[in-house]
């Protein structure tokens, strides 16, 4: 049986260099399989991105895993209700993107790559059409927030994804402090075990 493939699907104005996705490969490139991690440049347009997504999930050798931050996680929710098989592990993920992305209409630049670009109304309803109001088979998530995110009320996440399992850290922030510690669940879940740590109190993130 061929090996799992993770895909990290990067959050709103992030890129393959954000920290998590480095750490993810870091640790897989340590352990000799780092091959098995694909972390794609996704487009300011989601109609775009969710293409991108969707072309790495059918070239994929095995059965995938998505790994979701934030607006990715919002992504990835949309990718597993519509492919068989899929799964997803959701940091701190985005529940109405088109809702929390109003106040950033107009010129944006992507914290990574310093590209401009302008955040439009196409923008949201392209997000809008993805919105997933119910889930098939909440099992086939699994959930990572941490209390004191700063950007999205994680209890909106707790909410959607109740039937699925659940790691809620207290403290953090929303870039998810000492992800690494949970990169070993991340990889377990991929191969369908759920392995979760407790989850210890952190110190709430300095802005």
């Amino acid at each position: 049986m061929a090996e799992p493939l993770i895909i990290y699907a990067h959050g709103f104005n992030s890129s393959p260099q954000s920290a998590k996705a480095r750490l993810m490969q870091a640790v897989m490139d340590k352990q000799g399989c780092g091959d098995r991690l694909r972390v794609p440049a996704l487009s300011h347009w989601p109609q775009e991105a969710m293409a991108q997504l969707q072309t790495e999930i059918d070239q994929a050798d095995g059965p995938v895993t998505l790994v979701g931050s934030s607006l990715g996680g919002y992504y990835s929710t949309w990718l597993v209700e519509h492919n068989p098989g899929v799964r997803a592990v959701l940091v701190n993920p985005a529940v109405r993107p088109y809702e929390l992305l109003e106040e950033w209409l107009g010129t944006n630049t992507n914290l990574y790559t310093d590209d401009n670009y302008e955040l439009t109304e196409t923008h949201l309803e392209q997000l809008k059409a993805i919105y997933c109001p119910q889930l098939q088979d909440p099992s086939r998530y699994l959930l990572l927030v941490q209390t004191a995110d700063d950007t999205i009320d994680y209890r909106e996440s707790v909410d959607k994804f109740a039937g699925s399992h659940q790691f809620v850290q207290p403290g953090g922030s929303h870039g998810f402090e000492q992800f690494e510690a949970l990169i070993p669940a991340v990889q377990a879940f991929a191969e369908g075990r759920v392995e979760l740590p407790e989850p210890t109190p952190l110190p709430v993130a300095s802005l």
